[in-house]
C-alpha cells in the first residue's frame, strides 16, 4: 500500500492538530493527581483551584485575560456545596480580580462554610481575589505575593476618582453622564465598603473591621497598588507567611502559554539543594 504526498501531509496535519489535546489531557491528569495527594497530606480538606492566566483562545493565538467572572463563582459554589460541612476548605489563588457580583458571591459561600477555610496566595490575589482572601479565616501568602486594594472600577476608572471630580467642579460645570457615573460610583462605594466590613467582623473587632475596610475600599491607593505582607500586617490583616511545596508544584502545572521566546529563563537547583544567590463606557461594576 502505496502513500502520496498529499497522504502523509494530511496525516502530518492530523497529527499536529491532536498534540495540543493530548498536551492538554496530560497535563490535566497531572494537575488532578497532585491535588489529590495535597487533599490527602492535608486530612481530606477539599482544595478548589482558581488561578487566572492570559490564556490562549484555540489556534488563533489570541490572548485573553482571564478574571473573577460568573461561570467562576458558579463553579466555586458547586464546589462549596458539595463539600461537607465538617470538611475544611482550601483555596489556591492567583488572580487579578474581577466582577463585584461574582467575587462577592463565592466571598460570601467561603465565609459561610461551616468548618475553617484557608486560602492560599502564592503570587497575588488582587481586587476581587482579595476579597475572597478576606473571606477566609486563614490566609497563606508567600513572603513575596501580594494582596490589593478593593475599591471598585467603573467604566474602566476608579469610582473614588469619579466622585472627586464631582466634589471639585460646579454641578453646571459637569455633563449629565459623568453626575450619572458618579451617582453609581457613590453607590458602589458604599455597598463595597460595607460587604467588606460585614466578612471582616467575622475574625476582627468592630472597629478594626470599619477601620480596614475603609483602607482598602477608599481609592487612597491606585487599583494595582501591590499591597506586600508587611503593609497588610500594618493594616491589622492577620496572616501566616509560608506555604506548602506542593503549591508551587501545582502552579507549574498552570503555566503561562508562550507562543513566542519566553522573557525569563534560569537553572533550576537539583533536587533537594537551593541557590544560593462616558455612553460608551462599559458600567459593570468591577473590581
Amino acid at each position: 500500500m502505496s502513500f502520496s504526498l498529499f497522504d502523509v501531509v494530511i496525516f502530518l496535519i492530523f497529527i499536529v492538530a491532536l498534540l495540543p489535546i493530548y498536551r492538554r489531557g496530560k497535563l490535566e491528569g497531572q494537575r488532578l493527581r497532585l491535588m489529590r495527594r495535597i487533599q490527602q497530606r492535608e486530612d481530606g480538606r477539599r482544595l478548589i483551584v482558581m488561578i487566572h492566566r492570559q490564556e490562549t483562545l484555540s489556534i488563533f493565538g489570541i490572548p485573553l485575560q482571564r478574571h473573577i467572572d460568573i461561570e467562576d463563582s458558579e463553579q466555586v459554589l458547586r464546589a462549596i456545596r458539595m463539600t461537607p460541612d465538617d470538611v475544611p476548605i482550601d483555596i489556591l489563588l492567583h488572580t487579578p480580580g474581577g466582577l463585584v457580583l461574582a467575587a462577592e458571591q463565592i466571598a460570601l459561600a467561603l465565609s459561610a462554610h461551616p468548618a475553617r477555610v484557608r486560602v492560599m496566595v502564592p503570587h497575588y490575589a488582587m481586587s476581587g481575589g482579595t476579597l475572597l482572601a478576606l473571606a477566609a479565616d486563614e490566609i497563606l501568602l508567600d513572603p513575596n505575593a501580594v494582596l490589593g486594594p478593593i475599591d471598585p472600577q467603573l467604566g474602566g476608572y476608579p469610582a473614588a476618582s469619579i466622585l472627586e471630580v464631582v466634589r471639585k467642579k460646579e454641578v453646571a460645570q459637569i455633563d449629565d453622564s459623568t453626575l450619572i457615573c458618579a451617582d453609581i460610583a457613590r453607590k458602589a462605594m458604599i455597598q463595597v465598603r460595607h460587604n467588606v466590613e460585614k466578612l471582616l467582623r467575622r475574625r476582627y473587632g468592630k472597629d478594626e473591621a470599619i477601620e480596614i475596610a475603609r483602607a482598602l475600599t477608599s481609592g487612597q491607593w491606585t487599583h494595582d497598588y501591590p499591597l506586600h505582607v508587611d503593609e497588610l500586617q500594618a493594616l491589622g490583616i492577620a496572616l501566616e507567611v509560608g506555604l506548602p511545596e506542593e503549591i508551587y508544584e501545582l502552579m507549574d502545572l498552570y503555566p503561562q502559554p508562550t507562543p513566542r521566546r519566553p522573557s525569563v529563563q534560569y537553572i533550576a537547583p537539583p533536587s533537594g539543594e537551593s541557590d544560593a544567590g462616558g455612553a460608551d463606557q462599559d458600567l459593570r461594576i468591577k473590581y
